[in-house]
């Protein structure tokens, strides 16, 4: 089902081909979305995915037997572009392109820098349950603009991961969004990962892990492992300045 890549109009956004072996029957669905600029009306860089490449191996791993699918979604074009949102728009149609292909299936948003503002903005699609927001980009605070939304995503669970040296998007708008989305959806928590940097590769193995054992969560009802469970339950800003400790997916689960 749906092994091969699918594509809107001309010039419109693509959805690829399932990452590893498609499970015979689908039960729930990851959509990977990469990084991009923040106005750019050129393609595409064909490097843009390899930021998702290896959260989408590793998910594909572990969801397989579950029956999780998962696409990397090809944006129309690599900007933001304002009031466009155009990384936004081209994450819905793929939402929505998911349930034409697999039905009512749930549907995890997991997007790294500017595809993790794009996971956060599109989360409101009906068919998603969930969004994991890696190193997310998102605007400096901007008196002559909205601050960015933040109530599309009541009634979902939100993942935020930061590197606390990250000098590309800045940790700490990440936190002052989830603070935001915690006060009006309790299922939101974020994990400062100490000393990393914006590609996250230092702890690559810890955040590969609690990025999979939150979508098998969220997804199929899995058991989370303790510190993910803790962080969702807590207050802030204890739930919203979880350290991601060494070692995760290794010893930490109960």
């Amino acid at each position: 089902m749906a092994q091969q890549g699918t594509a809107g109009p001309a010039g419109a956004a693509r959805l690829g081909r399932v990452i590893g072996t498609a499970p015979s029957a689908v039960s729930g669905v990851v959509l990977l979305l990469p990084g991009g600029t923040e106005t750019s009306t050129r393609k595409p860089s064909p490097m843009a995915t390899v930021g998702v490449r290896a959260l989408g191996r590793r998910l594909a791993h572990d969801g397989r037997e579950a029956g999780l699918a998962t696409h990397v979604v090809h944006y129309r074009c690599r900007g933001w572009n304002g009031a466009q949102a155009q990384l936004a728009h081209d994450t819905t149609w793929a939402a929505d392109e998911i349930v034409r292909l697999y039905g009512d299936v749930p549907i995890c948003l997991a997007g790294v820098d500017m595809g993790g503002r794009a996971a956060l903005r599109a989360g409101g699609h009906e068919a998603v349950n969930s969004v994991l927001a890696l190193a997310p980009w998102l605007p400096e605070a901007d008196m002559a603009a909205p601050p960015e939304p933040v109530k599309q995503l009541m009634g979902r669970r939100v993942l935020i991961v930061h590197g606390t040296n990250d000098e590309r998007t800045d940790p700490e708008l990440s936190f002052r969004l989830a603070e935001r989305a915690k006060k009006a959806n309790r299922d939101v928590c974020r994990f400062e990962v100490h000393s990393d940097g914006h590609r996250l590769h230092q702890h690559q193995s810890e955040v590969l892990a609690l990025a999979s054992d939150f979508v098998m969560g969220v997804l199929f009802g899995t058991d989370f492992a303790r510190p993910l469970e803790d962080a969702l339950a807590a207050p802030p800003p204890l739930g919203l300045r979880m350290p991601l400790a060494s070692g995760f997916g290794q010893s930490l689960r109960r």
